[in-house]
């Protein structure tokens, strides 16, 4: 595990579990969150200058949800700290290749990233799923887990089911199911007294609370995908921009005879104004 100090020497920073897990947690979650504006500065300052210091910081903000997506692969019965440590070598990578320009938050970027050191981690080391190396296997090592929490022994239909969501065949789905089902994991591991803590059923319980990191990803995604929408309109005419919001964006849906009767035109000719704004709005949005 690693650690790294501030140049300030009023301020201890981590970049890593160190001794306590919950002596990290704590740290990290004392670190403040970045500003949308301080975040693009630092972010510049380390793809322009090579600012070292800028990239310290912009991980060192973002590691309070390294844990919380870490959390939610407890139920593999891996270390935590592990996939702390694997999911933060994610956010340095995501931070090296994070470009401000694209005007997404850092969290955003990194989530993908984050996961996808975990899932390997998590891959090269459940015993079950060494042999899990294609890309239908991995979908459904991930995918199956959460949907058996739910159905526990698959029936054909949901078999046939999950077999069509992932694009994988019904006797993937089977086999994999078979050696999930063949893996009694200890949920408390047999620990050490320094390590009893660390080692709590309670760390291997789901917490209700929303994940932080998904919740800014799905801000950021709706305020961006909004934004271009919004855009996208005002490249329409006033009567198919009316038309579309009517149809699609009002909370109560307006018919294509209500609008025929507005506009004194046929009920065929709202639909093919309607049809035509489509088309050039996705242009619009492919453009962007």
């Amino acid at each position: 595990m690693t650690t790294a100090l501030a140049t300030d020497h009023r301020d201890l920073v981590l970049a890593g579990p160190v001794g306590s897990l919950d002596a990290y947690i704590v740290a990290v979650n004392a670190i403040p969150v970045l500003s949308r504006d301080e975040e693009q500065e630092l972010a510049r300052l380390f793809r322009e200058n090579n600012d070292l210091n800028a990239a310290r910081r912009l991980v060192m903000s973002q590691l309070r949800f390294v844990v919380h997506i870490a959390r939610g692969y407890n139920g593999y019965g891996l270390p935590l700290n592990d996939l702390v440590q694997e999911g933060n070598i994610g956010l340095m990578k995501a931070v090296k290749r994070f470009d401000p320009d694209v005007g997404v938050r850092l969290v955003s970027f990194a989530v993908h990233w984050i996961r996808a050191e975990i899932h390997e981690y998590v891959l090269k080391n459940w015993r079950l799923v060494k042999i899990a190396t294609t890309k239908s296997q991995r979908k459904l090592f991930f995918n199956l887990r959460k949907a058996k929490k739910f159905l526990g022994w698959l029936s054909q239909s949901e078999t046939e089911a999950i077999a069509n969501d992932l694009g994988v065949s019904a006797r993937e789905v089977t086999e994999m199911e078979k050696r999930l089902a063949g893996h009694d994991m200890a949920f408390d591991p047999a620990p050490s007294d320094e390590e009893e803590k660390a080692y709590a059923p309670a760390h291997y319980l789901q917490g209700n609370t929303p994940d932080p990191a998904e919740l800014v990803e799905s801000d950021d995604w709706q305020r961006q995908t909004s934004g271009q929408l919004h855009s996208a309109l005002q490249t329409l005419d006033q009567r198919s921009r009316e038309i579309l919001q009517a149809r699609w964006l009002a909370e109560k849906k307006t018919t294509l005879q209500d609008l025929a009767k507005r506009y004194d035109v046929s009920a065929e000719r709202i639909r093919q104004i309607e049809q035509r704004a489509i088309k050039l709005l996705q242009m619009e949005l492919i453009e962007q």
